[in-house]
C-alpha cells in the first residue's frame, strides 16, 4: 500500500513524530516527507505531510497513533454470531475516535480500549465483545477510521503536564498534592465528575477516614472497590478491627478474623449496606458516607471472596457494565478524574475503561502500579509512589484550606 498521510498538532513535542517514524522503520516500511512546519512557539502546532509505503498492518498501528489517512467510508462487517466478531475487526484504542460514514466524520460513543465499534442506526457505538449480537454491523479494517491522540503543548497548562518524566519515589510528593487539591477544587466548582478505585490498603494504614471526609466535602461523585476493602470498611466500624487487627493498637487478636465474617453476615441478615446505614447498624465509614451522600458505589467480586457481601456484584462482566456507567458520566461531563487508591487488580481494570481524556491519578507504593497505568497511553495522567495513609490526609487538608481560603475572600 501507498497512501499520502498527514500528522498536525503538538506532533514534536508529545514524541508523537518520532514515534510514527519508528513505527514505519520497525515494520518494514518506508516514507518520504513532503512537507513539515514546526511551530515556532510554545502554542503554535506543527504539521507533516509524508507518503508512506507498508502493509495493512503498518497502516492499521500508524492509524491508532493519530495519523490522519485518506478519507474512505468506513468497512463494516455483520457479525457471524453472539459474541462473534468479523474476520478483521478493528480494536480499539482508548482516545477519542472517528469513523467516516456517509461523507462525515461521526465521533465513536463510549470508546474504550479493548472493544470494537458496531454501527447503529448510521452511529458509531463502542462495544465490548461480549455484547455483540448475531448481525451487528461491526467495523472492520482501518479505513475510514480517524484517532486523536491526546497532545502536550510546550509548556504544560496544569499538573498532568508533568508527568514525562520516569516513575520514582523520590518526587516533591508535597508539592504535588497542593497542585492536586487545585485541580480537584477546580473539577467540584465546574461540576465535575470524580471517581475513587479504593484498595485495602486504604483500611489497613487508616486512610478511610481521609476518604470518608473527601466525601461528605463533595469530592467523590463515584467509588469502585472490591468485596476485600467493604468488609474491612464495615468491620472497622462494627468492631474496630481489619481482618483481626485493632485500628489503633495494631494488634491482631485471638480469634479476630471472625470479625469480617460477623461483618458480612451482618450485613446479610440487615438486607444490605444501603439497608444496614437505614437501620442504624452502620454508623460511619466510606460506604456509610457513600449512602448518606447519595455517593453510588460499585463492589466487584473476585474468587479469593469471603462471603460475600450481598451489594458484591459477583459477576465480573457485570461488574464491568455497572462501573462503565460512571466512568461514561465522567467522560460526558468533559471534566472527569478519577483517582486510584493503592489498587492494582480494580485500579488496572479502571483504567483499562477509562478514555484517554479524563485525567488519572494513581497513588501507591508500588512502582509497577503506578507506571502500569501511566503506560496506557493519556498524557492527563499522574502518578504518585506513596502510601496512600499520608497523601490522603494531606490532601484532605489541603482541599480544607483552599475552601478556606475561598470563604475569607467571600
Amino acid at each position: 500500500m501507498r497512501e499520502v498521510v498527514e500528522l498536525k498538532g503538538h506532533i514534536i513535542d508529545s514524541m508523537i513524530l518520532p514515534k510514527v517514524l519508528d513505527t514505519i522503520i520497525e515494520m518494514g516500511g518506508d516514507f518520504e516527507i513532503l512537507e513539515l512546519r514546526v511551530g515556532k512557539t510554545k502554542v503554535d502546532e506543527s504539521y507533516c505531510k509524508m507518503i508512506v509505503e507498508g502493509d495493512e498492518k503498518l497502516f492499521e498501528e500508524l492509524e491508532k497513533l493519530g495519523v490522519i489517512l485518506p478519507k474512505k467510508e468506513v468497512k463494516v462487517a455483520p457479525a457471524p454470531a453472539d459474541k462473534v466478531l468479523p474476520d478483521g475487526f478493528y480494536a480499539t484504542t482508548h482516545h477519542p475516535t472517528y469513523v467516516y460514514i456517509n461523507g462525515e466524520w461521526k465521533k465513536v460513543k463510549n470508546i474504550e480500549m479493548d472493544c470494537v465499534i458496531v454501527i447503529e442506526n448510521g452511529e458509531p457505538v463502542c462495544k465490548r465483545q461480549g455484547l455483540v449480537k448475531k448481525g451487528d454491523l461491526v467495523v472492520i479494517g482501518h479505513e475510514g477510521i480517524r484517532v486523536e491522540v491526546p497532545q502536550r503543548p510546550r509548556e504544560p497548562t496544569d499538573i498532568f503536564g508533568f508527568m514525562t518524566s520516569d516513575v520514582s519515589a523520590e518526587k516533591p510528593v508535597n508539592s504535588l498534592i497542593k497542585k492536586l487539591a487545585r485541580e480537584m477544587k477546580r473539577i467540584k466548582d465546574e461540576n465535575g465528575f470524580i471517581i475513587h478505585v479504593v484498595g485495602t490498603a486504604v483500611a489497613h494504614t487508616g486512610a478511610d477516614a481521609a476518604l470518608a471526609e473527601l466525601i461528605r466535602m463533595g469530592y467523590c461523585q463515584a467509588l469502585f472497590t472490591g468485596n476485600g476493602f467493604a468488609v474491612m470498611d464495615i468491620e472497622k466500624q462494627l468492631f474496630g478491627t481489619t481482618l483481626g487487627m485493632d485500628k489503633d493498637t495494631g494488634k491482631v487478636y485471638k480469634g479476630g478474623y471472625r470479625n469480617h465474617l460477623v461483618a458480612i453476615n451482618e450485613m446479610w441478615k440487615a438486607g444490605g449496606i444501603r439497608k444496614a446505614v437505614e437501620k442504624g447498624i452502620l454508623k460511619s465509614g466510606v460506604l456509610y458516607e457513600c449512602v448518606k451522600n447519595n455517593v453510588p458505589f460499585v463492589i466487584a467480586g473476585s474468587i479469593r471472596d469471603d462471603g460475600p457481601l450481598p451489594d458484591t456484584i459477583t459477576d465480573v462482566m457485570e461488574a464491568q457494565d455497572e462501573m462503565r456507567k460512571y466512568i461514561r458520566q465522567a467522560d460526558a461531563s468533559g471534566n472527569g478524574m478519577c483517582i486510584i487508591w493503592a489498587s492494582m487488580l480494580h485500579g488496572i481494570a479502571t483504567g483499562n475503561m477509562l478514555p484517554s481524556t479524563v485525567k488519572t491519578v494513581i497513588v501507591d507504593m508500588n512502582p509497577y502500579v503506578v507506571t502500569r497505568l501511566l503506560d496506557r497511553g493519556t498524557t492527563h495522567a499522574l502518578g504518585i509512589v506513596s502510601d496512600p495513609g499520608v497523601v490522603l490526609p494531606m490532601l484532605v487538608n489541603e482541599l480544607k484550606k483552599l475552601e478556606e481560603e475561598e470563604e475569607k475572600e467571600k
